[in-house]
């Protein structure tokens, strides 16, 4: 696919649409290259110190829910990294074309420095709000606007699991101390 390239799945409300990011939630960026650099590094580590977390979660016999829950989020940011580090290297240039994989010329970014790809879009509900409603009055809406991919899906049940699940995951057993 080129970019901005997409076809409808399931009618209008699930859409394959080929983006790329430089790697921050919505397309956000970070202080240029330098901090494109910064943020790859800094999540490298960061899911190492995930990994560490699993293992001693695991040793700690902590509830399976949430080590669950952990791991998703841990291989969502891993996808998400593997993107930013490799792809640009791996693939040219996907602009007003179909990218190649190893092409001969060198990919797109060095690396460390590629694009993460987001595909699937879902615009549930497209409207205007009514001329009465604060501030955005009149205003075309659509809800649910961002393109993500698997990877960020595995973050955001991960978290959503932990939140849903705060307190089955955290219970500590009391002891009753029984009086003679």
């Amino acid at each position: 696919m080129y970019l901005g390239e997409e076809f409808n799945v399931l009618g209008s409300w699930f859409i394959i649409h080929f983006t790329e990011n430089n790697g921050m939630a919505f397309g956000l960026e970070f202080a240029g290259q330098y901090g494109k650099l910064f943020l790859t590094l800094f999540r490298i580590f960061a899911v190492g110190g995930l990994f560490w977390y699993i293992y001693d979660l695991h040793t700690k016999k902590a509830h399976s829910g949430y080590i669950i829950s952990i791991a998703l989020i841990t291989a969502g940011a891993l996808g998400n990294i593997i993107d930013s580090v490799f792809y640009g290297v791996w693939f040219s240039d996907s602009l007003n074309n179909i990218a190649t994989f190893m092409p001969e010329e060198g990919g797109y970014a060095p690396l460390f420095y590629g694009r993460v790809v987001d595909m699937l879009y879902f615009p549930i509900i497209e409207g205007y709000f009514p001329e009465w409603f604060p501030i955005w009055g009149g205003e075309h809406f659509l809800f649910f606007r961002p393109v993500f991919n698997i990877a960020d899906s595995s973050i955001t049940i991960g978290v959503a699991l932990i939140i849903l699940f705060n307190k089955r995951f955290f219970t500590t057993e009391e002891k009753t101390v029984v009086e003679e």
